[in-house]
């Protein structure tokens, strides 16, 4: 057993608060036990096993983080990602596969959206020739969540955004009645209006009624007054 396992656990217990963990699984939706450990506290336990457990190679990085997301818990998920994250020398195509089975296992929100956000995203901006082409596989999937990760991967990515790619995203995936997919194009289209908005105006202008009442609820948020701000 990979001695990172016993000290979060031992770090969480020492935090745990039953009645809190109820209320955080009820809100997450989830029959999974939670120790009832609120982010800061996370955080802490993340920086602590970061130091103390520092890999020093990448089958080290995927060893912690599998030790740790195979644990009951949900909060032993969080500080896998924590660490996932913070172990940044790590993150890179190889770390990928790695990537889609959390993807593919988390199979909500609170697990899969900092994979996209905070792994996917640094992957595709570091090395977009080298792994994009495994992403335009992703929009495709047959697994809702790895394709919400394909659409909303970059909204962190700001004015380095890959738009072409962000829009033609949106666009396939329009048609979908999921909630989580539609939420995730109104978010994407939202962040990159930061950089963008003029783009991002015609983008949804240009889909009218195939994009959902949901999406362009989302996208358009905060748009009219960063096209003013734009002059």
């Amino acid at each position: 057993m990979h001695p990172i396992i016993s000290f979060v656990a031992e770090a969480l217990v020492a935090d745990a608060d039953p009645a809190r963990a109820q209320k955080m699984a009820a809100y997450m939706k989830t029959d999974m036990p939670f120790y009832g450990v609120q982010s800061p506290k996370q955080k802490v336990v993340i920086r602590l096993a970061g130091n103390r457990f520092k890999p020093q190679s990448f089958d080290d990085y995927e060893r912690a983080i599998d030790a740790l997301w195979s644990q009951p818990h949900r909060e032993e998920k969080y500080v896998a990602l924590g660490l996932a994250q913070r172990w940044k020398t790590f993150i890179e195509p190889q770390a990928l596969g790695l990537y889609e089975r959390l993807i593919r296992e988390g199979q909500w929100w609170d697990l899969v959206d900092p994979v996209a956000a905070h792994l996917v995203g640094k992957v595709v901006l570091d090395f977009p020739d080298t792994t994009w082409p495994l992403i335009d596989q992703w929009i495709e999937d047959d697994n809702l969540w790895v394709r919400r990760t394909a659409v909303i991967c970059q909204i962190r990515n700001g004015a380095k955004t890959d738009s072409a790619r962000l829009f033609d995203y949106c666009r396939r995936r329009a048609n979908e009645t999921e909630f989580f997919m539609r939420k995730a194009i109104g978010w994407a289209l939202r962040e990159y209006a930061y950089k963008d908005p003029e783009a991002v105006y015609v983008f949804i202008k240009e889909q009218g009624d195939a994009l959902s009442g949901l999406s362009r609820r989302e996208a358009s948020k905060h748009l009219e007054r960063l096209m003013s701000a734009g002059g």
